[in-house]
């Protein structure tokens, strides 16, 4: 089975977030499972220089974008086993930043044909799947039908699309249907990509007619995308498309986040092993400026300061939770508005809240091993990768049960003394602040308890590996089922 693994960030490459973390684990689980995995990425300027040096170039040629000639440029270099290729071209992707540009959209539509052109150049591989990631890739399937549908070479291609995150979706302006892609006169196209607001196309729904697998990174969230609440504004096209709708769990990378053999945080501990646990509180607790308070529970929260992330919940109680006994520590960065209420509450109550506003990668190993719980309110989150590191160091997640969150920590039952973790349903501040006081008033009553919680979610198993199983199950299943055919879309 071969595999291109098309994405816009890979780590150690070039990486914003959690997709950058998926495009450098999948494929090496990939691989382990037996698939010859290759990944695809645009040659961003931010990819560290000690890589770049490294990088081989392999050929080039001239591509053309509608009335656009343009050089496209691929390199190579082999990383940790697996094969990654890089497209270049300066004029798009010599850029300070990954995103945030106004030809963003024009600069998914080169990378997407680039990734096509290129295919029959590699040398002795040709994927049996395209799997696309996000708006960014997700034209490949539209370009493979519509420019490629009758050539023998790629006629046998199928392709796979992810979801990580359906609120963005690659909207731009209807005239790109001609200035960008030259399909204004292809019927199936112009129906598909169009997009209901205005004089607008959209990649990701088109996408969603031409892919022969739409995938998410949880079950849950591929059932909750069907639906009007989180489907923005695609749930229809979704249920359509409901049989080729798939919910596959990411997993984490245990290599990086584990305990046992974490040197960034303040001790490494094993699961168990409590006094391990013990002491990295105290180094936190002293790090972060907040009294040594051993037996007082200490909450944490590392997240994108945004609404998505339920941080709105957490601002209109910190008053009441503040009220009780209680530490929590803040790392993150997002909205300003968010942020300056981080700073008041840190003013207003100096002894029991520290934020840290920004990122720092080794703190938030430290957060993780240091903590006693975690807090997750969010909005909605279609996997998440916190609570799964959370788990792993022991920290016991207070979620919100919806998406990833709902599949991956089990609710605390005290009848049975089963769970993982702390849930609320409805999308309440107070709601939330209930939760955490049940977490507390079972951190204090019993910590024999509290310890089977933590032994359940540290012996949990959210790897990569299990992950790698379904997609290679998906890929080979596409074999068994109907391709989808130019004509098919044009019904």
């Amino acid at each position: 089975m071969n595999v291109l693994y098309a994405i816009f960030e890979a780590s150690p490459f070039a990486k914003t977030g959690g997709l950058g973390d998926v495009g450098g684990a999948l494929p090496q689980f990939l691989k382990e499972g037996g698939v010859d995995v290759r990944v695809i990425m645009p040659k961003h300027d931010a990819i560290p220089e000690r890589f770049k040096s490294k990088f081989r170039k392999i050929f080039n040629f001239q591509m053309q974008l509608a009335w656009r000639q343009l050089y496209c440029g691929v390199e190579m270099l082999k990383y940790k086993g697996v094969t990654f290729y890089f497209i270049d071209n300066e004029q798009y992707f010599k850029r300070d930043s990954l995103y945030g540009y106004d030809d963003d959209p024009e600069r998914s539509a080169f990378f997407c044909k680039a990734v096509l052109e290129c295919l029959t150049k590699l040398d002795k591989f040709k994927p049996n799947v395209i799997h696309c990631n996000d708006w960014h890739t997700c034209l490949i399937p539209v370009m493979l039908k519509e420019y490629f549908g009758d050539h023998p070479y790629y006629y046998d291609i199928k392709s796979v699309v992810s979801i990580h995150n359906l609120k963005f979706q690659g909207i731009t302006g209807r005239y790109h249907l001609g200035d960008l892609l030259s399909m204004e006169h292809h019927s199936a196209a112009r129906d598909y990509l169009s997009w209901e607001w205005g004089e607008a196309i959209n990649f990701l729904k088109g996408s969603f007619y031409y892919a022969d697998a739409i995938t998410t990174v949880s079950p849950s969230y591929a059932e909750e995308i069907k639906t009007p609440f989180f489907g923005e504004n695609l749930d229809g096209v979704l249920r359509q498309r409901e049989d080729r709708l798939f919910g596959i769990l990411n997993g984490v990378d245990y290599d990086e986040y584990d305990p046992a053999s974490d040197k960034a945080i303040y001790g490494a501990y094993k699961r168990g092993e409590w006094e391990g646990k013990a002491l990295n509180k105290a180094g936190l607790q002293d790090e972060m400026g907040l009294p040594a308070e051993p037996d007082v529970p200490l909450l944490a929260l590392i997240s994108r300061l945004t609404e998505q992330k339920g941080v709105d919940l957490l601002a209109h109680v910190m008053d009441e939770l503040m009220a009780e006994d209680v530490q929590m520590v803040v790392l993150g960065n997002g909205d300003w508005f968010y942020e300056e209420k981080f700073h008041y509450f840190m003013s207003r109550y100096p002894d029991k809240l520290s934020a840290r506003i920004g990122f720092d990668e080794k703190l938030a190993h430290r957060i993780y091993a240091g903590a006693d719980m975690f807090l997750m309110p969010s909005r909605f989150e279609p996997c998440g990768l916190s609570q799964l590191i959370a788990l792993k160091y022991g920290t016991v997640p207070i979620v919100r049960e919806t998406g990833g969150l709902k599949d991956t920590v089990a609710p605390y039952n005290e009848f049975s003394g089963e769970g993982t973790g702390f849930g609320f349903v409805n999308y309440n501040a107070h709601e939330l602040l209930f939760a955490v006081k049940r977490a507390c008033a079972l951190y204090r009553a019993s910590k024999e308890a509290w310890r089977v919680m933590q032994l359940a979610g540290m012996s949990a198993d959210f790897s990569w590996k299990a992950s790698a199983r379904r997609y290679i199950k998906l890929y080979e299943g596409l074999y068994k089922r109907p391709k989808v055919t130019r004509k098919e879309i044009r019904l």
